[in-house]
């Protein structure tokens, strides 16, 4: 080829270049600053290709749908890609697919507050020049293994994942129980076909046993302490409907755990605060470890008090808290109560412009939740809504975690009750955990001004993020799987549009 037919090459494959980016404005951009060099389809390339498309290939071990990046079709394009045009073409097909590939593996599938309006997460997108800028500058194969989380709890999840696709492709855990219940010293087929199935879960070692016996037990509060049961080791109805669920809706739910965890992408804060939604517990974590941990009751399950998943950072406790009644709790629950009678919801205080005023000679009968001029406030006590501490990380839902009175729920197996903010069993505990890194005796300090009785705000010295999450599956560091019940039915919804946009559940056969 002469020189000037090979100019003319390299002009028309930078021409169509620019005309196939130009539809995106980061691959526009990046191509130009590049004077329209190509990085994927020049010999040099190849290993940048094959890292690629070996990342491709392998979407679905990360439960990412295959037929979105369409790695066949790259391969096709780069096979044919006989003239300027088509190598043109190939170029930025391969830089879309691998932009579409990286946003969706580090930082999820979805958007998830377009399927549920109460998860508002601040992803963890990567701008994409930045990150194809990066790429060309990068080992190709080390970057594109460094996409998806490193977190211990995505390569768990991963790896459970690829396991129960092999039990799905071995059968699945065998005919599920026929029975409603069963109970310690039952025995029959039924009982054999619980010990079977536990023995298939890994909940049990072989045995040709046909009673219910301690063993059988034993196994039954394992499976139940893994699935948030009363771990009693009966067969209840509860516990035998969890038993009975298959591997394809397990592997459904370590999916979307996964999806989950990419949403999560980024820095958790070396200690940290994670309130588990779905498991009606909170936890302090210190590096990867626990420290602390306590029940917590969480939102109703009405629409309108469900607890939103966010994540904000922790500044301050106050002991001793007033409770400013929200306005919606104020005007849909009290006025009602007080237009009948002027003395109800008498604990508490009547404010207006921040003042204290007197309920006399007030004729509630004539506001209307529209117009009614007053905020409710109870001030610090025994009985306060708010119990005796509260944990601030300043919100626009105005949730947060704090203490109650009403400690009954606590012991409840579902604990879904409050208007939206998290009641804390342990509040005290907490507080002295909290505060232990820059007090020498926080509980000394905490019960000087909680035995005050005066409102007392403690600024953290160190502030603390807090993760409001949804975890319905997760697998601890010894490897114990966990699932719970959908309580809000978020995962439904947001399995469809992992469904919808085109992610299935594989069987694999070895």
């Amino acid at each position: 080829m002469t020189h000037s037919a090979s100019a003319q090459q390299v002009t028309a494959l930078r021409q169509a270049i620019a005309e196939a980016a130009s539809s995106n404005d980061a691959l526009a951009t990046f191509y130009r600053e590049r004077n329209f060099e190509p990085i994927w389809t020049t010999t040099e390339a190849a290993d940048r290709r094959n890292a690629l498309l070996t990342a491709l290939d392998r979407a679905e071990d990360h439960g990412l749908p295959v037929s979105r990046y369409e790695a066949d079709l790259l391969r096709a394009t780069f096979r044919d890609a006989d003239n300027p045009y088509a190598r043109g073409q190939a170029e930025v097909l391969a830089s879309r697919m691998f932009l579409q590939y990286a946003r969706d593996v580090q930082s999820g599938l979805l958007e998830p507050d377009d399927v549920v309006s109460d998860i508002v997460k601040d992803l963890p997108r990567r701008d994409p020049l930045e990150q194809i800028r990066s790429f060309a500058s990068s080992n190709p194969h080390e970057f594109m293994r460094a996409l998806p989380p490193s977190h211990p709890e995505y390569v768990r999840l991963m790896r459970e994942k690829l396991r129960l696709e092999r039990v799905l492709g071995a059968g699945g855990w065998g005919p599920t129980v026929q029975a409603g219940a069963l109970a310690p010293g039952d025995s029959g087929e039924p009982v054999i076909a619980l010990r079977n199935r536990l023995i298939a879960m890994g909940y049990l070692e072989r045995s040709a046993s046909a009673t219910y016996d301690a063993t059988l037990q034993a196994a039954v509060q394992r499976f139940q302490d893994d699935h948030g049961l009363t771990a009693d080791g009966e067969a209840g109805a509860d516990t035998m409907a969890e038993i009975n669920v298959g591997v394809e809706t397990r592997l459904g739910q370590i999916i979307l755990a996964m999806e989950r965890q990419r949403w999560m992408n980024r820095e958790r804060g070396d200690r940290h605060i994670l309130v588990n939604i779905a498991d009606f517990h909170a936890y302090v974590i210190d590096g990867e470890r626990v420290t602390f941990e306590t029940r917590v009751v969480v939102g109703h399950r009405d629409s309108d008090r469900r607890t939103p998943e966010f994540s904000d950072v922790m500044e301050h406790i106050v002991i001793n808290p007033s409770w400013n009644v929200p306005r919606s709790i104020a005007v849909g629950e009290y006025l009602p109560q007080m237009r009948s009678n002027p003395a109800a919801a008498g604990h508490l205080q009547l404010l207006r412009g921040g003042r204290v005023v007197s309920r006399q000679g007030i004729d509630f009968s004539q506001y209307t939740a529209r117009n009614f001029p007053f905020d409710l406030r109870q001030p610090p006590g025994s009985q306060n809504a708010l119990g005796e501490v509260k944990f601030m990380f300043p919100n626009r839902w105005n949730i947060y975690l704090h203490d109650t009175p009403s400690r009954n729920l606590f012991e409840r197996q579902v604990r879904a009750y409050s208007h939206g903010c998290v009641r804390v069993h342990r509040p005290q505990e907490l507080a002295y955990h909290l505060l232990a890194p820059q007090e020498e005796d926080p509980e000394a300090l905490y019960q000087t001004y909680r035995r005050s009785g005066r409102e007392t705000q403690v600024n953290l010295e160190t502030q603390i993020p807090v993760h409001l999450v949804y975890w319905t599956a997760w697998i601890t560091p010894e490897g114990r799987v966990n699932y719970r019940d959908d309580v809000y039915g978020r995962n439904t919804l947001l399995w469809q549009a992992m469904l919808d946009a085109g992610v299935a559940v594989r069987a694999v056969t070895s």
